[in-house]
């Protein structure tokens, strides 16, 4: 049987400035060799309850809590927002939202050299409370839980307000999986908006990403709820944009939406008076001359944001041979080139090949890269020119993504023939689409051969494999849907 011995050390006051202290008791086994325990209570005193403040999480409730944490991960993990031994109070957020965040010095100045300047620097104050109104309380504690846990928990709708605490505190792990959060949800409804806050926290990347989605899908992101709430900067960016896909109509009336918007937070009535005012020179970056002139006439000439001079002069610059010099630029945009994807190396006909009779030729695809499909390049008759009907469609996980009915017709030659969606359909890296088309017309029409798995154009690097939706013979190694028409990284970009 062991023995267990409980030593008592007292350490003289001559080494504790006069005050006397007990060190914890220590357990001694002849078996176990040395352990140490937490006391219940201090010996020389009487027996009290644990000092855990009524706010600590139910791990650090237990006396001998520590016993039950075998790494210094967990234990760092306990005390987050935990108010034993803190000693720092954030008070957090905006009036209606302040929320008091307990903190200690230690593990905050160990994450972030912001946080050991204001404890430790050489400026340092001792306050025992920090008012930080200009962070949402939320964002604040996912910060503090990456410094406490190494844990990160992004939310949709934290995100923003997170990465500028990141920010502002100099947590740059943090502030780099938010980035990446917002690039892998970035989308053409939110893109002028991140655009906008990734302008504001200088991250190019996240600019250039949010640039590729507005060039590509241009109408969809200026048509955004969020684009009302874009600075003016941003605004001045966009409007001046060469490589945007859209047309200058669309670019007019998203302004005049912004400037409704920014007539509202003034608290001035919208009207196109001050809907110019509030554009200013930015008005001016729009294209109007490079508008068709049904399209000038029947929508910029009537809005009542031009003066009338201007509008006689923009007539004449439709109508005369002496134009007048304009304000607006007379050069249209250049716009995005679309890139193809050639998937076959040739292609034949034969006399009984290929028939459709409304059955379905599809292929499915992935990419490496961010890219934004178009359309489809098609093969049409093999036995003269012909008009084809035909409904293309693109999905995800068996749910369509766009679809489009429309007709093409086809010269009687090997060419490929292009058909196209609505609008450009952001397709995600290490996805799986399912690329289909329906044809009807001629019967029998030219097909590709010798088929490629894998094919890269430009940066991008296209994967096929067969599409149990295919009905009509399409697969990896022949038929039809040779071509994948979309919009991309350009062929330098290796970013």
């Amino acid at each position: 049987m062991s023995k267990t011995v409980i030593l008592l050390v007292r350490i003289p006051e001559s080494l504790n400035n006069g005050a006397l202290s007990v060190s914890p008791p220590h357990v001694i086994s002849q078996r176990e060799g040395l352990q140490v325990m937490q006391p219940s209570s201090t010996p020389g005193t009487p027996p009290s309850t644990p000092c855990v403040s009524p706010t600590a999480p139910t791990g650090t409730q237990d006396p001998n809590w520590q016993a039950t944490k075998a790494t210094i991960r967990e234990r760092n993990a306990a005390m987050f927002n935990n108010e034993l031994m803190a000693d720092v109070k954030f008070i957090v957020g905006s009036p209606g939202s302040i929320q008091t965040i307990p903190a200690h010095k230690y593990v905050l100045a160990t994450g972030s050299s912001v946080f050991y300047a204001m404890f430790y620097g050489g400026l340092a104050e001792c306050k025992e409370k920090i008012e930080v109104p200009d962070v949402e309380p939320t964002a604040f504690l996912t910060l503090l839980k990456y410094l406490y846990c190494d844990e990160i928990q992004l939310e949709a709708d934290t995100v923003l307000a997170t990465l500028y605490a990141a920010k502002k505190y100099i947590v740059p792990h943090l502030a780099r999986a938010c980035v990446n959060y917002l690039e892998t949800s970035l989308t053409a409804k939110n893109a002028c908006l991140l655009l906008s806050q990734s302008r504001l926290f200088e991250e190019p990347e996240l600019m250039q990403r949010c640039w590729e989605v507005i060039d590509a899908q241009a109408e969809m992101a200026l048509k955004s709820e969020g684009f009302v709430d874009i600075d003016m900067s941003t605004l001045e960016s966009v409007l001046g944009r060469e490589t945007l896909n859209c047309k200058e109509m669309v670019l007019l009336e998203a302004a005049l939406n912004w400037a409704t918007a920014e007539c509202n937070k003034r608290e001035i009535d919208p009207t196109p008076l001050n809907k110019r005012s509030v554009l200013g020179n930015a008005l001016y970056l729009i294209r109007i001359p490079t508008m068709t002139l049904e399209e000038f006439a029947n929508g910029a000439a009537q809005m009542g944001i031009l003066t009338q001079e201007e509008t006689i002069d923009i007539f004449f610059h439709f109508t005369a041979n002496n134009k007048p010099i304009l304000n607006y630029p007379t050069k249209p945009r250049a716009g995005l080139k679309s890139q193809v994807c050639h998937r076959f190396q040739s292609c034949a006909y034969r006399s009984n090949q290929w028939r459709y009779r409304g059955r379905c030729d599809s292929i499915q695809f992935s990419v490496d890269r961010r890219i934004f499909v178009v359309g489809f390049g098609l093969y049409g008759s093999s036995n003269g020119a012909a008009d084809y009907n035909v409904k293309i469609e693109l999905k995800r996980l068996g749910c369509a993504l766009a679809e489009n009915n429309t007709r093409f017709f086809s010269d009687g030659s090997s060419n490929t023939f292009h058909v196209y969606f609505d609008n450009p359909i952001q397709i995600e890296p290490e996805t799986f689409y399912t690329a289909s088309a329906i044809l009807d017309g001629a019967e029998l029409s030219y097909f590709g051969q010798e088929g490629m798995s894998e094919v890269s154009v430009g940066t991008v690097t296209f994967q096929f494999q067969c599409s149990s939706e295919s009905t009509n013979g399409t697969g990896v190694q022949g038929g039809q849907i040779p071509e994948l028409i979309f919009y991309g990284p350009a062929p330098d970009d290796q970013h």
